[in-house]
């Protein structure tokens, strides 16, 4: 009781800032009541010994500048599939030292997050986290832990959900979140979804990357290359549809830099995501009121990092016209931050005495 007096006592005097998160797979994007917007990759990296710490003069590494660096480091990407990587050193098959590690890079990269928020020492801190649509109890109590002793209060919600609530398409739509980790699907139709209403597959943008990576090395079995190096092209180049200029990329082989055409291998491999996510909006709305079914067809609304690859929306409906009989698919217009932007609005929407509760509840915890 002393504990919730001294937070209400905090909450009079202090003033508050609101902040959305997605802590995703590839990206970590927050958006903040005081006007940040900001994405880092989700990577943190910690120096391997006193040479690389002299060389880095950092104790820690986040995003970009940890990949380029990553040969210095211990690297982690904590978060896999839109939550934590590891919850348990059982789930893991490693140590408990190790596990310690990960979830600390967790921490981290939260309160790196946090930081480019510019918060005010004189600030509560309230978010809400995007999370997959079947996040398990576990993971999101997981994830809510990483953000103990960098927020003061806060809450998990469905990404999908989050995406629709920041755009107020909370009735007939039909959500398409695309990450690295997940692709996360939610029917909204004026209420909260319920689990029905939602499926998260892992035919997303990580895996994707291994069908590229399989691709490639089956056309040019000599060349040397890593996972990293085909998520790059794949970012700058993926599509699905009928190629206007030819893919050429440089890769090493025996050490020589040599140009091939992967015009091919790219599309085939970038389709290979369609299928499912139509199988899964098939479920969606096979299983919904049929009074209703038609405007869900219509209403198919892309988000997430993925739904960049060039022609997906056209495939898309192209796809479901065939297998649905008709279906039509726009995009959000900022796929980096909706599922942020859908979080701070959700954080500003929700009444104080919810706050208030939940608050109580993070300092009792």
């Amino acid at each position: 009781m002393k504990e919730q007096q001294v937070t209400e006592e905090r909450k009079d005097k202090k003033g508050v800032l609101y902040i959305g998160i997605d802590l995703g797979t590839s990206r970590t994007s927050i958006a903040a009541s005081n006007g940040v917007r900001e994405c880092v990759w989700s990577y943190v990296g910690y120096p391997k010994d006193v040479v690389s710490r002299k060389l880095l003069k950092k104790d820690k590494l986040f995003g970009k500048e940890a990949v380029e660096k990553r040969l210095s480091l211990d690297l982690y990407r904590p978060f896999q599939s839109g939550a934590i990587k590891y919850t348990t050193a059982e789930e893991a098959g490693i140590g408990k030292e190790d596990l310690d590690k990960h979830l600390q890079a967790a921490k981290d990269l939260v309160k790196h997050a946090l930081t480019l928020a510019k918060p005010r020492k004189d600030e509560l801190i309230f978010g809400v986290i995007g999370a997959p649509a079947r996040a398990s109890l576990q993971n999101k109590q997981a994830l809510m832990d990483a953000c103990k002793g960098c927020l003061d209060s806060v809450m998990v919600c469905s990404e999908p959900f989050a995406v629709a609530y920041g755009l107020d398409l909370l009735d007939d739509t039909l959500v398409v979140d695309i990450g690295a980790g997940t692709v996360d699907l939610c029917r909204m139709h004026g209420t909260m979804p319920s689990a029905d209403d939602q499926i998260t597959l892992t035919t997303a943008g990580d895996w994707l990357d291994q069908q590229l990576y399989a691709l490639l090395k089956k056309k040019i079995p000599d060349a040397d290359f890593t996972i990293h190096y085909v998520k790059e092209i794949k970012e700058k180049y993926a599509f699905v549809g009928d190629a206007t200029d030819p893919v050429l990329v440089e890769f090493l082989v025996s050490g020589k830099p040599t140009m091939f055409d992967i015009t091919n291998e790219v599309r085939d491999g970038c389709r290979m995501i369609i299928p499912p996510i139509v199988t899964a909006i098939h479920k969606l709305i096979s299983s919904f009121d049929p009074d209703f079914q038609e405007r869900l067809r219509n209403n198919v609304l892309l988000g997430g990092g993925g739904s960049q690859i060039i022609g997906l929306g056209r495939v898309l409906e192209e796809t479901m016209v065939k297998m649905l009989g008709s279906g039509h698919v726009t995009h959000v217009d900022e796929p980096s931050f909706a599922g942020c932007n859908g979080a701070l609005k959700m954080a500003h929407d929700m009444p104080e005495e919810y706050w208030k509760r939940i608050s109580a509840a993070t300092t009792a915890a």
